[in-house]
């Protein structure tokens, strides 16, 4: 029975291009699974567009002299240009910048607005008296209190990449004129996601085939208490608040980005001459909907869109968050700012989008942060792309016309491994669906190529260079079954490799419809005529990846921008005695978990080996509790108690801080409560 499914890729924002980043987190996954479940004949649309609202997209506009609208219509243009080359087969790619949307996310608020939801409250915020304004973080900067950095942003250290707020900031002023700004009371309306979650609770708990690293962010987040969350903000570019007390308020881009999806699909529906259609995707229990998105975005489509939803009433939630960990380049983080990044534009110059698209299908940071590097690109391109896909089907196609004119020949008396080789496509076939449905891609792209390689080892087994004269219906026999794998590879693989893929089926005569379910052993019957065709991939020379690894370090080089870290400066001498003194302990995390109304700090328990210690540490900027339980580290054990929050910690958990800021724990392999000197 068909299945109606609604797939949604995070909207990028319209303020720069697509870099392989965004492709892994949220975009190829999604086209993957998009592109088979039409295979399979389910009812499946993929919506997206342009998260074109925010202060990113102003600062943009302020930099460059121009407006923000400006700014937004040459991204959104220039991003859905590159994912048509690369292959992402949006049904509809939007922009939240359209009337649709603007009455879309208005409608939305006013529903929720009118239901009681929303509190107003007043907040105290920094206030341009020159440019009469209330000042968003990212438009106030000043002196780093961790680092020193004397160009850091009200919401972030571009120096050592410390989380911050404008209030932190030493010497504040604002990015517009320059001036000291002050503070200033200002009215905005809050969603009291404290309230609803119990019910969001309740929700998730229901959620039994979610990733384990979402379901661990969703868990961190409520156990740490959710506290209401402001859904306006004083900015001129946005959403207005539908609201006659909110003049110069527009919707946060948070509450008003993932309704995007929402306009979208109506935009579809419109385009396609049913205006009500939308309704049948987003309001109908029968939908299934599946948000594809990176980890940075775990919190908004898993606890704060869900109760945005719950709320209003009308609307399905989602019955899957298949969210993926980061992508790094050449052993690094990506950043855009430092240019270490690879552009997708510029990818689309100079290679063809399959071999990318199956490359990066193998290393997608599914479960945990991956990394692409080019040696590793040339390596997976000339090894397996050309060495076992594109070998055994130009094997099994140049044997086929040169010794039997191209028509495909009549499986005769066929021996056992004959059988068995026909019987790996529909096993194969089994394995690749699963994956496919439970979104283990590496894995889908995996079982494929294995179906290629059980065709090259049979290929190679059977010996068709002989048989064609001492035995040529065992040769034919070979190369019935070779093509039948070859046409089952051509519909398997079409997810991964649609270019390569549709003209390895012109090859066969095979059409471009044919389905999933299709694929069978027999999938070409005897005596078609199929054609050698050109070879499906060309290897890769060292000296093009080796190109490509030098473009990107002579541009990090050139973006290089702020100098690096610099040290701290050697404190105080001390003596021998004093550092004795410290009485360093191995200890192992047993539980952590959030401390409510506080941003840093973690309450962490520690097994000692002779006791259990409760431990204040202010890593929750860089760590969720999750992800710090069962470490192993360093414990300062003698350390007096300090009562912060009302809780007492008793000791210090050493951390080392790298090159950009990010902290790191002081390990050991010691047992619990082993001194360490």
């Amino acid at each position: 029975m068909s299945r109606r499914i609604l797939v949604t890729s995070a909207l990028p924002y319209a303020n720069g291009p697509i870099h392989l980043g965004h492709l892994a987190g949220a975009y190829l996954p999604a086209d993957l699974y998009t592109r088979f479940q039409r295979l399979k004949g389910n009812d499946i649309i993929h919506i997206c567009g342009s998260d074109e609202h925010g202060v990113p997209i102003t600062i943009a506009a302020e930099k460059e002299g121009i407006t923000p609208q400006e700014v937004v219509d040459r991204y959104h243009t220039a991003n859905k240009k590159v994912f048509d080359r690369f292959g992402i087969s949006f049904d509809y790619y939007g922009r939240t910048s359209s009337e649709t949307h603007k009455k879309t996310s208005q409608d939305f608020f006013l529903n929720l607005h009118e239901k009681g939801l929303f509190r107003k409250k007043s907040q105290e915020q920094f206030y341009d008296e020159e440019a009469n304004m209330f000042l968003p973080d990212r438009y106030v900067k000043g002196t780093c209190p961790k680092c020193g950095y004397a160009e850091a942003y009200g919401d972030q250290c571009e120096k050592c990449g410390s989380s911050l707020s404008p209030t932190d900031l030493i010497d504040p002023v604002s990015a517009l004129t320059g001036n000291k700004p002050v503070v200033k009371s200002t009215d905005h309306w809050f969603i009291p996601l404290g309230e609803l979650q119990g019910d969001l609770q309740k929700w998730i708990d229901t959620r039994k085939d979610w990733k384990s690293n979402v379901v661990g962010q969703c868990k961190s987040w409520l156990d740490g208490g959710l506290a209401d969350r402001a859904v306006t903000r004083d900015l001129t570019w946005g959403v207005p608040v539908p609201l006659p007390d909110a003049d110069g308020k527009v919707l946060y881009v948070w509450f008003d980005a993932p309704i995007g999806y929402i306009s979208a699909t109506k935009e579809w529906a419109a385009e396609k001459g049913e205006p009500e259609l939308w309704k049948e995707y987003w309001q109908d229990e029968e939908t299934s909907l599946v948000h594809f998105i990176g980890k940075d975005n775990i919190v908004f489509h898993c606890i704060m869109f869900p109760a945005m939803l719950m709320q209003h009433g009308d609307y399905v939630l989602p019955e899957n968050v298949p969210a993926n960990e980061f992508l790094n380049l050449e052993g690094k983080k990506l950043s855009t700012s430092r240019g270490w990044a690879v552009w997708l534009d510029e990818y689309m110059e100079e290679f063809d989008s399959d071999l990318l698209r199956y490359v990066l299908g193998t290393t997608l940071p599914e479960t945990k942060d991956s990394d692409f590097s080019w040696k590793d690109f040339q390596n997976r391109v000339n090894g397996e792309l050309a060495d076992i896909l594109g070998n055994f089907v130009f094997r099994a196609l140049s044997f086929t016309e040169r010794f039997f004119d191209g028509a495909v020949p009549t499986l005769s008396n066929p021996s056992e491994k004959d059988i068995e080789a026909l019987e790996q496509i529909e096993i194969q076939k089994k394995k690749v669906e699963e994956a496919y449905n439970s979104y283990h891609f590496r894995e889908a792209i995996n079982e494929t190529m294995n179906l290629a390689r059980a065709g090259n080892r049979y290929f190679t087994e059977t010996e068709p260079w002989k048989t064609r004269k001492e035995n040529p219906e065992a040769c034919g026999n070979t190369l019935y079954v070779c093509t039948q794998i070859t046409a089952a590879l051509s519909v398997m693989f079409q997810p991964v490799l649609p270019a390569a893929m549709s003209k390895l089926r012109n090859q066969l005569g095979l059409p471009d419809t044919i389905s999933w379910d299709e694929v069978n052993k027999s999938l070409v019957p005897a005596d078609t005529v199929v054609s050698q065709g050109s070879i499906l991939f060309e290897k890769i020379e060292d000296d093009v990846v080796d190109k490509q690894v030098k473009k990107l370090e002579e541009r990090a080089a050139q973006n290089a921008g702020t100098p690096e870290k610099e040290y701290e400066p050697l404190k105080k001498e001390t003596t021998f005695d004093q550092f004795i003194s410290l009485d360093l302990r191995a200890g192992k995390i047993v539980s952590a978990e959030k401390i409510k109304k506080s941003k840093k700090l973690i309450k962490i328990s520690v097994d000692l080996g002779f006791e259990t210690r409760t431990i204040l540490s202010g890593i929750a900027e860089f760590f969720r509790p999750d992800e710090v339980v069962g470490k192993s580290v360093v414990v300062v054990a003698n350390l007096a108690p300090k009562k912060m929050m009302g809780i007492e910690s008793n000791g210090m958990i050493l951390m080392g801080e790298d090159s950009e800021g990010k902290l790191h724990f002081v390990e050991t392999d010691a047992e619990p409560g082993s001194t360490v000197n």
